[in-house]
């Protein structure tokens, strides 16, 4: 085997990894884009959870992609260290899989009607289709289908590249000693590991052990030991990437470890063992690419089958290994912008639905401030005025880590829906942010009229109270309308907006008018004015969060454009909406 040899086969493995990662980000995207927000949603029980695991892997085509999510969401407490270990089990069946398709490329090599399954033939034809899709087609969807065909192309014409830079070593006879050695269980275990992790790809590592078999010098004895070293292997990605994370993670990561160690050793030993009493037949046999990924899938899937009763064991087993107390205890303790994973960030369907969740629980924050801040103009006290500002801080702190996490989230590759989600929680958290800012300048109201000992007039307290109930419905509305992505709530909006905005002005001449005929005074009327500009501005920000989802789910986003053609566009809507709230709120 000479330079070019070596050469060739080191480009095949670059071309094969790169297949896999473009077949697999496709598959994602066609999946629906949730499919890694299904993960952490739908585990609720083990099975469910390895179900699960096998799956998204098998769609992502990487266990190691789907373990470290499982490390993101125990890191962020968005997941039990329990739930996580049944995802780790299915994704040590999933990636399996990638064994089955490279399996196709072999089916040509008998001759006859099935050399239409040869990689050449497989490789041209999909790769045709493929580009056809990508390039000349409109629809999103097909685009990614193009993609997942021209993914799956690379990765064949990989396969055939490595296939025919290793075939010289059929008739190499210090190769086929070498392969020889390998069946020393512990010689072809130590190979299998170091293999896969200096590739980092226990499909990589499994497609060249196809590759080499395609020679027939590949045996059961030496290909068993290697695909059990493989196993342990693909690991260390795992341990890599839960560096730095809470001690939960890292014991997750720890698990993935303790589980590839566990399976290797229980189907090494028991194998081994009854070799040794009643010896196989089958251990000279020669191995083809689709033994060779049989016998990978049935290795995986008993270390499924023995392990999963273990789960409770196999945590218990970690924290014995890793001593510690977590530095979370639960999530009471973990504070709402901790979903904002950075290991969320390489799946931006999971990062947009991590700052959703995110983005709402802002929106109860802003909402119990502003809350807050209206029953100070009640019954004041400096401890509440206190609470307030706290949590006018915390509300910062959301702006502050959404909005960088938000604009790293675009820093990927998004469909235009989820550009547009990504656009409307920018929109909202700034929306946000504003309104508790007028909370603030509300308590601070409260504090002066608490602390000075000023009333209003009758009048004045009974227009107030209407002018604040109209103010929380809006609120309500708003933040509904966002949290469900309600669009019939948010035609709701503009109109109570514009009563609000009305219901202003009548209480700025009605204030004018009580000053003439001293119901009020000047000093009185400061607070009285400070008030409404603060509600007022509170229900133009709920309008602008009532524009976002509107425009946003027309693929547009130009609020002065809306707002003026609001009432020619939904006339009967508007003023029956309009109506009903005028009835509701009058002073």
């Amino acid at each position: 085997m000479g330079l070019s040899n070596v050469i060739s086969l080191l480009g095949g493995l670059a071309l094969f990894l790169y297949g896999i990662s473009l077949m697999g980000d496709g598959l994602n995207m066609v999946a629906g884009n949730r499919l890694e927000v299904v993960l952490y949603r739908l585990t609720s029980n083990p099975l469910k959870g390895i179900l699960l695991g096998v799956g998204v892997t098998a769609l992502i085509q990487s266990s190691s992609a789907t373990s470290v999510m499982a490390i993101g969401f125990v890191n962020s407490g968005l997941m039990e260290f329990s739930q996580a270990v049944s995802i780790i089990l299915g994704s040590i069946v999933g990636t399996s899989i990638t064994g089955w398709i490279v399996s196709l490329s072999s089916l040509g090599q008998s001759g006859g009607w099935t050399a239409i399954f040869s990689t050449a033939f497989i490789t041209g034809i999909v790769a045709a289709i493929g580009i056809c899709l990508l390039k000349f087609s409109k629809n999103p969807v097909r685009n990614r289908v193009g993609t997942i065909l021209l993914g799956f192309a690379v990765l064949m014409f990989g396969m055939g590249t490595m296939s025919d830079a290793v075939s010289p070593l059929r008739e190499d006879e210090t190769f086929i000693a070498l392969l020889t050695k390998f069946s020393n269980p512990l010689l072809g275990i130590l190979v299998g590991i170091v293999f896969t992790a200096v590739i980092q790809s226990s499909s990589a590592a499994v497609g060249i052990l196809q590759a080499l078999s395609m020679t027939g010098a590949l045996s059961f004895s030496a290909a068993y030991p290697i695909i059990l070293g493989i196993a342990v292997g693909s690991a260390l990605p795992v341990l890599l990437s839960a560096l730095g994370a809470s001690l939960n993670a890292r014991r997750t990561a720890l698990v993935h470890l303790i589980i590839d160690i566990l399976g290797a050793l229980f189907c090494g030993i028991v194998f081994y063992v009854v070799n040794a009493v009643r010896p196989f037949s089958f251990l000279d046999a020669v191995m083809t690419p689709v033994s060779v990924a049989a016998l990978n899938t049935a290795f995986r899937i008993v270390t499924v089958v023995v392990l999963t009763p273990c789960i409770g064991l196999l945590e218990r087993l970690s924290r014995v290994l890793m001593k510690g107390e977590p530095e979370r205890a639960g999530e009471a303790n973990v504070g709402e912008w901790d979903r904002l994973e950075e290991r969320f960030l390489a799946h931006p369907p999971l990062a947009i639905e991590q700052s959703r969740l995110t983005v709402d629980s802002m929106a109860d924050c802003v909402r119990s401030n502003l809350f807050h801040a209206f029953a100070l103009l009640k019954n004041y006290s400096d401890e509440g005025f206190r609470a307030v500002e706290e949590q006018e801080d915390s509300v910062d702190r959301y702006e502050d880590r959404l909005g960088a996490y938000l604009i790293q989230i675009t820093g990927h590759e998004l469909n235009p829906q989820q550009t547009a989600e990504v656009s409307k929680y920018l929109h909202t958290i700034g929306d946000l942010e504003r309104i508790g800012d007028h909370a603030v300048n509300i308590a601070e109201t409260a504090r002066e009229m608490g602390t000075q000992k000023i009333s209003f007039s009758q009048k004045g307290v009974r227009e107030m109270d209407v002018l604040i109930a109209a103010v929380t419905e809006i609120v309500n509305l708003s933040f509904a309308a966002f949290s469900d992505n309600d669009i019939d709530l948010a035609y709701r909006i503009e109109p109570l907006e514009e009563l609000i905005d009305n219901l202003c002005d009548e209480m700025k001449l009605h204030h004018v008018e009580r000053l003439k005929t001293g119901e009020c005074t000047l000093h009185h009327g400061f607070a009285f004015t400070d008030l409404i500009t603060n509600l007022e501005r509170v229900g133009d920000h709920c309008s602008n969060i009532g524009v976002a989802l509107i425009e946003l789910e027309s693929d547009s986003f130009d609020a002065h454009e809306y707002v003026n053609s609001l009432m020619k566009l939904h006339t009967h809507s508007f003023d029956r909406y309009y109506a009903e709230y005028s009835a509701k709120y009058s002073i």
